[in-house]
């Protein structure tokens, strides 16, 4: 039997993974004490290795997640009241699956968006497909796909989406009709898909923002419903950028911290 050709039909096949553990077993005196079925089992192995890596590498680059975040990365020494428990709880992708929500608000620079895509990227690592989605660029799209006809396309297309972070909600006001649009994509995941939004301001005051009070209750009761609440205070963490004097978000935008290898 050749064995190079037997290496190279199992990368025609595309079996990289299985290929590789073959050239390692040629190469390691030690194969040879392992049977037929646990030879081919660490064959077998390594090509579900390979795949499941390949599967997760697309999750992340579909997510476009803004920050190279993972949850192992948390920075627990800066105080601004981050529960470890909640962490716990969410770090498992729990929430994700049985399609909950996940509120996360505080001032400029507290790690909003860095945490959201920590817990994104875990989601991502958990086999849930997950989008991330800058929230003043999104509301922009809202309206193009309002103009073009393609919003029912879509909502749908969000809608199946196991995870959706909008980030930086109510950063700009947007027309009425733009928020009519998202309570459509709220009620179409409302139940049955997890969102993750991050907010300078508490879903209390999203009723001034939104600006309809129909639409903003709807809004806000989808989207607050059992949901997770992270709600962090303090300092920001980018150390040039300190929070306004009366300790409320400043309105700024929000600039990318230091994304490796962990929070700022």
């Amino acid at each position: 039997m050749n064995i190079n050709v037997t290496a190279d039909k199992l990368r025609t096949m595309r079996l990289v993974g299985m290929a590789e553990a073959y050239d390692r077993q040629r190469t390691d005196p030690t194969s040879a004490e392992l049977s037929f079925d646990q030879r081919l089992a660490l064959l077998v192995e390594s090509q579900w290795i390979h795949e499941d890596n390949r599967a997760l590498q697309r999750r992340l680059a579909y997510a476009k997640l803004r920050h190279n975040a993972s949850i192992e990365q948390i920075n627990w020494r800066h105080p601004r009241r981050l529960s470890r428990e909640l962490i716990d709880q969410l770090r498992t992708s729990e929430w994700v699956r049985h399609g909950q929500n996940c509120l996360i608000t505080g001032a400029t620079g507290i790690g909003k968006s860095w945490l959201a895509c920590a817990l994104a990227q875990k989601a991502c690592r958990d086999g849930y497909r997950t989008l991330y989605l800058y929230s003043p660029k999104f509301f922009r799209e809202l309206l193009a796909a309002n103009a073009d006809g393609s919003l029912t396309k879509m909502v749908r297309r969000l809608g199946r989406l196991d995870l959706l972070v909008v980030d930086d909600w109510g950063m700009e006001v947007a027309k009425r009709a733009q928020y009519r649009d998202f309570l459509e994509l709220v009620d179409e995941r409302h139940g049955r898909t997890a969102t993750l939004i991050t907010s300078q301001y508490p879903p209390e005051n999203w009723h001034d923002i939104v600006g309809d009070p129909t639409v903003g209750d709807a809004i806000v009761d989808r989207l607050t419903h059992e949901a997770y609440r992270i709600d962090l205070v303090g300092k920001s963490m980018r150390g040039n950028d300190p929070p306004s004097p009366s300790g409320k978000p400043d309105g700024k935008p929000a600039k990318s911290g230091p994304q490796h290898p962990g929070e700022a």
